[in-house]
C-alpha cells in the first residue's frame, strides 16, 4: 500500500507556480485573488487563512472582501460586479457557505466565466462536460493529478464515486469521463452500495460522513482517494474512509488529514496563475 502524499504533491505544485508567478511579474502582471466571505463562518475562516498563505508563498496578490451576515443579495452582487471590472484582479471566490437568505448560484452565475477560478460558474461546467479548455473545480482537479502523478491508471479504470454535491461529486465525474475512465457515481438512494463499490479500480468517497467506507466495500489493490473531512467531538480530524481498515486492501489511499486537503488549494492557486494568463494574452 502506498500512501498518496497531498501534502509533498502541493508543496512541488506551489514551488512550480512561485517560478510562473516571477515570470509574470517580470511581464509586469501581477495576479491577484478576491476572496469574499459572507457572515463569520468558522470552518470557512480557516479555509481563508490557508488561501491567504498559499498566495502570500507563491507571490500572489490578495484581497479578502469580509461582508456582514445580514448583507443584502443586491450588495453582494455589486461588490461581484465591481471585481469583475477591476482589471488588476484575476480571480474571484466566493466562500461557502453564505447565509441562507442569499442565493449562491446567482452569485456563482455573477462571477465573469474569465475569473471564476473555483470552476463554479455554469460556463465553466458546460466547458467541462464538453472537454474545452476551462476552469476545473479545485477538488476533482487535484484528485485527477494525484492520480496522474502517482501513476494510477485512469483510462479504461472502472471508478466508483460515493457523494453528488457540486463541488467534487458532479464534476469529478466529467474530469475521468474526459481521461476515459468508467464512472459510476453512488449516493443515498444507491441499491446495494457495497456490490457497487467492490467493483471499484478507483473509489473517491465524498459524502460528510466520518469513516463511511469500510474494509468490506473495497476490493484488493484499489486506489481510495478520501475527500472527506469529518471533526469529531474530541477535535480529531477523520476521513469518509475508516483507514485502519481499507489501507490493508488499498494499492495506493490518501491520508485525512494532509491528502486531498492541500491539493485543492494547490489548484486554486493554478487556477489564478491561470486567470492571469488570460490577461496576459488579452
Amino acid at each position: 500500500m502506498e500512501l498518496m502524499d497531498g501534502k509533498e504533491l502541493a508543496k512541488n505544485i506551489r514551488a512550480n507556480l512561485k517560478e510562473e508567478v516571477e515570470e509574470l511579474k517580470k511581464k509586469g502582471i501581477y495576479p491577484k485573488l478576491a476572496v469574499i466571505m459572507v457572515g463569520d463562518d468558522k470552518a470557512s475562516a480557516v479555509y481563508v487563512r490557508n488561501k491567504s498563505k498559499a498566495c502570500n508563498e507563491i507571490g500572489v496578490e490578495y484581497e479578502e472582501f469580509l461582508l456582514k451576515a445580514d448583507t443584502t443579495m443586491d450588495e453582494l452582487l455589486e461588490l461581484i460586479q465591481k471585481l469583475n471590472k477591476d482589471e488588476k484582479i484575476d480571480g474571484i471566490l466566493l466562500q461557502s457557505p453564505i447565509p441562507r437568505h442569499l442565493d449562491i448560484n446567482e452569485a456563482f452565475m455573477a462571477i465573469d466565466p474569465k475569473k471564476d477560478v473555483d470552476g463554479f460558474h455554469p460556463v465553466n461546467v458546460g466547458k467541462l462536460s464538453l472537454n474545452q479548455d476551462c476552469f476545473v473545480s479545485c477538488t476533482p482537479y487535484g484528485i485527477i493529478k494525484m492520480l496522474e502523478t502517482y501513476n494510477v491508471p485512469i483510462e479504461g479504470a472502472r471508478a466508483v464515486i460515493i457523494g453528488r454535491s457540486n463541488i467534487v461529486g458532479k464534476p469529478l465525474i466529467q474530469c475521468l469521463l474526459n481521461k476515459n475512465a468508467t464512472v459510476t457515481i453512488c449516493h443515498s438512494k444507491t441499491k446495494n452500495l457495497e456490490e457497487v463499490t467492490k467493483q471499484a479500480d478507483i473509489l473517491i468517497a465524498a459524502i460528510g460522513k466520518p469513516e463511511f467506507v469500510k474494509g468490506n466495500m473495497v476490493k484488493e489493490g484499489t486506489a481510495v482517494i478520501d475527500v472527506g473531512i469529518n471533526r469529531t467531538d474530541e477535535g480529531k480530524l477523520l476521513g469518509d474512509v475508516n483507514f485502519e481498515e481499507v489501507s490493508k486492501k488499498a494499492s495506493y489511499i490518501t491520508p485525512v488529514p494532509g491528502g486531498v486537503g492541500p491539493m485543492t488549494i494547490a489548484m486554486l492557486m493554478t487556477n489564478v496563475v491561470k486567470a492571469a494568463k488570460y490577461r496576459e494574452q488579452k
